[in-house]
């Protein structure tokens, strides 16, 4: 009796022994699989929520900023200030040199010049300048005791909303780049770094085009554009004014003229003088012919 108890206590530890060798590394496998699963899920997770522009619990949390928490309702405003003049000068290279002065006192700089002379041997400018926009009416002052206003026309765009616009996407794409960085830092498998990559590179580009559109915007507000067209005056008695040899020109032009127009007329009308010619030859010789009567043979007996 006592064997009996004995090989079935064994057989039972037998058993229990057998089965907790499979159950326990069967548990631990599925532990260590279920926790790769829940990172990967975890990441791709992320990776979605940050292409999607949601918050991510793990990651820096994508916002757009507040006008009241970023500075930016402080913003001053933003005027791009341009002008369009037209002078009458009697030196246009002096005035062009003047001009250059004035925008050096003023702290600006010559953009373009342009002097060219007309068909009429009248001289002609023009010329771009870059003042501080502080510097804007004094620059105006200066430019208008060179010569005479012919015209003069100021404009001033605000580009204030589009300007915090930018600044507010720019911080926006900021905060998704940085949380892009920080997903990078987590994945594990090359189609996650592939994928967050991708969205790294598009960020950037995108980053680097509001960077540059605020660079231009910063240029256009800070130094403002001034634009002079210089001509000089009109010659007194006209426009070219009087001299004898431009009308001996015009003469001589006029008596060429003349004869291009008989030389054309002539070859025009020659078909029409060889017609007229031949048929007053045939209507002589017609006539020849009837006046030549024939002699009297009778009289002659």
């Amino acid at each position: 009796m006592n064997s009996k108890i004995i090989a079935l206590f064994v057989v039972c530890f037998a058993m229990v022994a057998a089965a907790g060798c499979v159950g326990f590394p069967t548990s631990s496998f599925d532990s260590s699989t279920a926790s790769q699963e829940g990172s990967n899920a975890r990441l791709q997770s992320e990776s979605k929520m940050a292409y999607t522009g949601e918050a991510a619990p793990l990651a820096m949390p994508i916002s757009t900023p507040s006008q009241s928490g970023s500075g930016i309702s402080g913003v001053d405003t933003k005027v791009i200030k341009t002008a369009f003049l037209t002078l009458e000068v009697n030196d246009v290279p002096g005035s062009v040199e003047t001009l250059k002065n004035l925008a050096s006192q003023k702290g600006g700089y010559l953009s373009s010049t342009n002097i060219q002379k007309n068909y009429n041997n009248r001289l002609s400018g023009s010329v771009i300048l870059r003042v501080p926009a502080a510097e804007f009416e004094n620059t105006l002052t200066g430019i208008k005791a060179i010569g005479t206003v012919k015209s003069i026309s100021t404009q001033g765009q605000d580009v204030t909303e589009e300007y915090v616009d930018l600044q507010a996407q720019k911080i926006s794409y900021q905060n998704q780049l940085a949380q892009y960085n920080e997903i990078m830092k987590k994945a594990v498998k090359v189609e996650d770094v592939i994928t967050v990559q991708q969205q790294i590179d598009r960020v950037q580009t995108e980053l680097n085009r509001l960077e540059g559109r605020l660079k231009y915007l910063d240029s256009r507000i800070d130094l403002s554009t001034i634009t002079v067209n210089l001509q000089e005056p009109e010659p007194v008695g006209g426009e070219t004014g009087h001299t004898f040899i431009s009308t001996i020109n015009e003469g001589i032009a006029g008596f060429f003229g003349m004869i291009d127009a008989i030389i054309i007329i002539l070859f025009t009308l020659l078909p029409l003088i060889i017609l007229g010619g031949a048929g007053y030859a045939i209507y002589r010789w017609t006539k020849g012919r009837k006046g030549a009567a024939p002699p009297d043979l009778s009289e002659k007996k």
